[in-house]
């Protein structure tokens, strides 16, 4: 992964906008030796961020197994046929 200097950025904004676009590749910006942001193309942030919502979704839903918190195959067409008329 390619690293930065958020004074690059500063000065080169336009043209790293360009390489991310192109590469599809973030870059590391850093401000006083520590990072600080990633940049990233639109694309890839918003995989990332439908990734995230499914992952969420599987966790909510181990956590209500492991609380005890399911129902039978009969209870989940019942409640489910309300919202599929």
């Amino acid at each position: 992964m390619r690293t930065e200097l958020v004074t690059t950025l500063k000065r080169q904004a336009t043209e790293l906008l360009s390489d991310i676009e192109r590469d599809k590749e973030p870059i590391l910006i850093t401000q006083h030796g520590l990072p600080s942001a990633y940049l990233v193309d639109v694309e890839s942030y918003e995989l990332l961020q439908q990734r995230m919502t499914v992952l969420e979704g599987i966790a909510r839903g181990e956590l209500a197994v492991a609380e005890g918190r399911v129902v039978s195959h009969a209870q989940a067409k019942t409640r489910l046929a309300r919202w599929l008329k």
